[in-house]
This record gives structure tokens, C-alpha cells and sequence, in this order.
């Protein structure tokens, strides 16, 4: 015995309003990491992020750090920024578990040392802003703190097309454990 199209009809309805509310919990679910990607991508932060990623170290929101365990206070934005240094260089960043990488912007590629010709910008990205073009690198270190990482890969972005540069799982993922919660960033070597 078959359904009525009315019934039939129903059922449609029903099976796509229970799957809109099923987007809408895990939206909700994960709303600060699906945030923070986003303002990443776009490269458009809170003000009060912008004004905080290029100011000295001290305004930093930062915990105390002891045997190679690093907190981070997120700023008022909720987003994760830190001075870490590359190859030596100190640089603030912002910390995106979602970033495959280390991405530095052009400028601050070229506080740490590494410059680039236009020819060096090879790979070709994907991001919400469109297709884009970036200098692949090998960095010798990456540290925050007593936290030190080497031979990390990083892109690097063509001039002006990155904000704030962003530090990915190519240097996380080399970590014992990294823990996110509300407001609080932990780094463990």
C-alpha cells in the first residue's frame, strides 16, 4: 500500500527541516572553531584583534608558561595570538587549528629573513578570498617560548594578501598535545 502525495509530501518536508536543524546543532557545536576559520580565511578579524596581532609582546593575552607547556588567553575576539619566533625572529601570530600550515604573511617572511622573488610563488591555494598564490618554505624553527619545533613547512603568502600570519598543524601537530577550551589555549612539547 502505497502513501498519499500529500503524505509523501510531508515526509519531504520533514526529512529536510530535521536535517537544517542537524546543520544548525554542530554550527552552534563548533561556532568559535567555525568563527575563527572563517575570520582567518577572509582575513578579517574583530578590531580589537586587529589592533592587539601587530602591538609589542606585553599585550599579548598569555598565561604563565612552565616545562615546555604554553597557555594562551584568547582575546576578547576570541581568537589565539602569541609572539613566537622564527628562525630566530620574533613574530605575532595567530594560532589556526584549521591552517594545514605555518602561513606567514609576505612582510613578516621577511622579518624572519626569508625573502622571495616573484618567480618562488609556485603552489597555487584555495581560499574564501579565491585562488591564491604562495612560496612554499622550509622553516629551521618555530618557537614560542620553551616550546621549539624544527624543519617546519610554512607558505609563504605574495605581498599584501595575508593579514596576520597563522600558525598551522604543520608546527601543532609536531606537539605532544594541544588543548583548546573555552578562552584557553594549551601547548605542550
Amino acid at each position: 500500500m502505497g502513501l498519499s502525495s500529500g503524505t509523501r509530501h510531508l515526509l519531504r518536508k520533514a526529512v529536510s527541516w530535521t536535517a537544517i536543524a542537524a546543520v544548525g546543532a554542530v554550527a552552534l557545536t563548533h561556532f568559535e572553531e567555525i568563527k575563527t576559520s572563517m575570520a582567518a580565511a577572509l582575513g578579517k578579524f574583530q578590531s580589537a584583534d586587529v589592533a592587539a596581532a601587530p602591538q609589542a609582546k606585553a599585550n599579548i593575552p598569555r598565561a604563565h608558561h612552565s616545562d615546555s607547556v604554553v597557555e594562551i588567553h584568547a582575546t576578547r575576539g576570541g581568537h589565539f595570538f602569541t609572539e613566537v619566533e622564527i628562525d630566530g625572529q620574533p613574530i605575532t601570530i595567530m594560532v589556526d587549528t584549521g591552517a594545514t600550515m605555518v602561513a606567514l604573511s609576505y612582510e613578516d617572511a621577511e622579518r624572519a629573513g626569508i625573502y622571495l622573488n616573484r618567480g618562488d610563488f609556485t603552489h597555487s591555494v584555495s581560499t574564501a578570498n579565491g585562488r591564491a598564490r604562495v612560496a612554499p618554505v622550509m622553516l629551521n624553527s618555530v618557537s614560542i617560548d620553551d616550546i621549539t619545533v624544527r624543519d617546519v613547512r610554512a607558505a609563504v603568502s605574495e605581498p599584501g594578501r595575508l593579514r596576520t600570519s597563522l600558525l598551522g598543524m604543520s608546527f601543532l601537530g609536531r606537539l605532544s598535545r594541544f588543548n583548546m577550551r573555552p578562552g584557553l589555549l594549551v601547548l605542550q612539547d
